[in-house]
Order: C-alpha cells, then structure tokens, then sequence
C-alpha cells in the first residue's frame, strides 16, 4: 500500500476556521482521479501542528469514510503517549497504516527513539512507516536507529526526507533482509531515490498534479526511464516553486490559484510572498495548469 504516489495531503479550511469536508473530499477525489496509490492525512503539509486533537482524528476519519484508495494517518507527535493514542484511534477509524514522524523538540537519544517508535508499534496491528524529517524535527534518525525498527513486524518502512541520498542508499543496504520500504519524501529525489531501490513518493506536488507524478512512477517501474526522467524535468520547475517558503504556503496558494480547495493557512504561518505567488502561476502556465 506504500509503494507509488501518496499525496501528502493539505487540511482545507473553511472561512470559520473549521474543517472543510466538503473540500477534503474533493481534493482526494482529484488525486484519485491522478491515479494514486494511497494518500496520506495529517502530515506536514495537513498543517498538522495547529490542529487540535479533534480535528486531527476527525480528519483521519472523513478521509477513512470517503477514499477508494488506502489512507495513511499522520499519527505522530513529540509525546509518546498522544502519538500512541492518535495511532489506536487511526487504526479504529479503518486507516491503511499510519505515518509516525520522529518526536521534535525533544531530540531523545538512540534508546529514546527506538523506544518510543517500539512502544507505538506495540499499541497497534496496522502497518507504521517511519518519517525522518530533520529539517522539521531538529534530528536527523541515526542509521543504526532506523535499522533496528526496521526489525519490528508492524515497522514496514520509511519516508526519507532527509535531503540525502547517501542516507536513502544506506537505509536500504542495511535493511535488505527486512520486509522494509524506502519511500522519498522529497519530490525531486523521487527518481533518484527510485533508481537505488526506492518506492515511490509521499508527495507534495501530487495535491496539484497527481497524474503527472504517478506517470512518473509508473514509467520508471516499467522500464520506462526516457519518459520518466522527461516527467522529472517537466515538474521540476514547479516542485522548486512549492518549497521556496515553507510547506504547505506555496502548495496552499497553488491550489487556490488552479481552484481547488485549500483555504487559509493557519497562524503561525502567514500567506505567500508577491514574488513567490508570481513564480507559482508562471510554473503553473507552464505546465497548463492555469491559462
């Protein structure tokens, strides 16, 4: 169910600062309609640190009730004990699996990482990929750390999204004899990532162009790397776009510009610069996203 292309998909919001169900379900209903694998609720890019417990589960729960796809829950948080219970009700809601980021702030050691990861794991039966982010968390998961989770049966991969290859290539070098998956959590190392035995993407891009970046995977598995490298640089431009600010503001004001639902952004974060909002729409033109 991890392999492929997994929007990491944005919390839409509406003008009274609720949930926008409505909109959460268009938005899964465009990236199935791009041919996704799976999508995943309550990361990063769902804006996930400004929602409340409630709204956490509530929208694990309308992305459970109306996808046809396999949903992955953002289950993770720098509190053991929440992390454990936000997994639990995942799993009761119907989740696929759950995405379980490394705890931030915090910044435990190696015992303290393996255990907390082991003692999520423990709490559940549903599947649980790893999520090293350290450009968010401050820490960076150590190989040897990774290596020894992967040994845990309901432990079945990672979102690598530490900006390295060479850490990619080694995670999967050391967990060879595991039934352990590689995932890229950044959109333009998908390729790269894939060509050492990576399998696919949990992706930001996809919220916006799911069928072109599902191509992209798609070609690659066939044999195809001409189309696949061709897709790669087609996306590029707008992939640098989406991450000139942080994620989710430039993906937010992308959706809105090509009329999906997206909303506001929650504070602390604030709207998109002039100059990056220009960038978007001329990468947007580009690929005929907007006319």
């Amino acid at each position: 169910m991890f392999e492929g292309v997994l929007p990491a998909l944005i919390t839409p919001f509406t003008k009274d600062d609720t949930i926008n169900r409505t909109g959460l379900i268009k938005n899964i209903e465009f990236a199935e309609n791009g041919k996704v694998t799976g999508v995943v609720v309550c990361g990063t890019t769902g804006e996930s640190a400004t929602l409340s417990k409630a709204e956490h589960m509530e929208v694990i729960d309308i992305a459970v009730e109306c996808a046809n796809v396999p949903v992955v829950a953002g289950t993770g948080s720098n509190n053991t004990a929440e992390a454990v219970e936000l997994t639990k009700h995942a799993e009761e809601a119907g989740a696929s699996g759950a995405l379980v980021i490394s705890p931030y702030y915090n910044k435990p050691n190696k015992a303290g990482l393996i255990s907390h990861f082991r003692t999520i794991a423990e709490a559940v039966e549903i599947p649980i990929v790893l999520y090293n982010v350290p450009s968010r968390t401050g820490q960076d998961i150590p190989l040897e750390v990774i290596t020894e989770l992967a040994k845990i049966d309901n432990i079945v991969g990672i979102k690598e999204a530490s900006g390295s290859i060479d850490k990619a290539s080694q995670i999967i070098e050391n967990t060879m004899d595991e039934d352990f998956m590689v995932t890229s959590g950044d959109d333009g190392l998908t390729l790269p990532m894939m060509s050492i035995g990576g399998c696919g993407v949990i992706s930001v891009v996809a919220n916006i162009v799911p069928d072109r970046m599902s191509r992209l995977v798609n070609a690659f598995n066939e044999g195809d790397t001409t189309t696949a490298r061709q897709l790669h640089y087609e996306i590029a431009p707008l992939i640098r776009a989406l991450f000139t600010e942080t994620n989710p503001v430039p993906i937010k004001c992308a959706m809105d510009l090509v009329g999906l639902n997206a909303g506001h952004l929650r504070p602390p974060l604030a709207p998109i610069s002039t100059e990056n909002d220009k960038l978007l729409v001329n990468c947007l033109k580009g690929l005929g996203c907007l006319q």
